[in-house]
């Protein structure tokens, strides 16, 4: 059994000739939650889209290495990073309603997802989807609706549903409260917290918002212009700050800890 379930060594990313992320290195345990935070541009969603093999056009791994489980994912083929992405590393985007087809039943996409690495009936697959929308609050009649009918939160948790429904080890979440309003903010981290709980999920979130950061991590990486500024549990982040920037990010969230009673 390995300790870790994710573990980068050095990793850097390049869009064409522009280097974007620059030699990030990092740990996460079984179900721990790493949040990576820092200013628009720093490069925490690319970080995740490495992970995730979703870079893109023009993006790519030019340096280090991606351990998942105990495997080298860096340079899989397609086919393979596909199998482990979609059943064994769960991604919620930033605003999970876009990234739904807005002319398809949500329980339609989801379960087409879900067909595409086990062989479920769509019985079991309610069964089993009804037990993860129970843990975050998401009423199964949404199953039945279009994307473009759900307020911005039902849509979130939709994204939540698919993310986590064949229950991945790993659970990549792209500042999946940003568009949200406060109190709906506060819903769905206490939901990602309950999945944790639960299900004994590792998250790695990325986040602007460090009263977030403090409700949901065990460790924080930050982020400043593609590099890391400062890696460290949460309290020797928000306690005892080694580097100015860091203090800064802290500084712009008043009353911190009161973000979740």
């Amino acid at each position: 059994m390995f300790e870790s379930v994710l573990n980068l060594k050095n990793v850097s990313v390049s869009y064409g000739a522009k280097e974007i992320l620059h030699d990030v290195s990092f740990s996460l345990r079984r179900g721990e939650i790493l949040v990576i935070a820092g200013e628009s541009g720093s490069g925490k969603s690319t970080i995740l889209k490495a992970i995730d093999g979703i870079l893109g056009s023009g993006g790519k791994i030019i340096d280090g290495q991606i351990f998942f489980d105990g495997q080298e994912i860096t340079n899989l083929p397609t086919s393979q990073r596909r199998k482990i992405s979609g059943e064994s590393i769960g991604f919620i985007f930033q605003n999970s309603g876009a990234a739904f087809c807005p002319i398809r039943k949500i329980g339609t996409q989801i379960f087409e997802s879900v067909a595409a690495h086990k062989n479920w009936s769509y019985k079991e697959f309610l069964e089993r989807a009804k037990i993860i929308m129970k843990n975050i609050n998401l009423d199964a009649e949404a199953l039945n609706e279009y994307p473009f009918k759900l307020s911005g939160g039902m849509a979130q948790r939709a994204g939540i549903l698919a993310a986590m429904i064949l229950q991945p080890k790993l659970l990549l979440a792209d500042e999946p409260t940003s568009a949200l309003d406060a109190i709906t903010q506060v819903n769905v981290v206490n939901e990602l917290l309950n999945l944790r709980k639960i299900h004994g999920v590792s998250i790695a979130m990325v986040t602007h918002h460090m009263g977030v950061a403090w409700r949901m991590a065990d460790k924080i990486l930050i982020m400043k212009n593609g590099r890391c500024v400062e890696f460290g549990t949460r309290e020797e982040i928000f306690d005892a700050p080694k580097k100015n920037y860091t203090r800064e990010l802290i500084q712009a969230v008043p009353r911190l800890k009161k973000f979740v009673a």
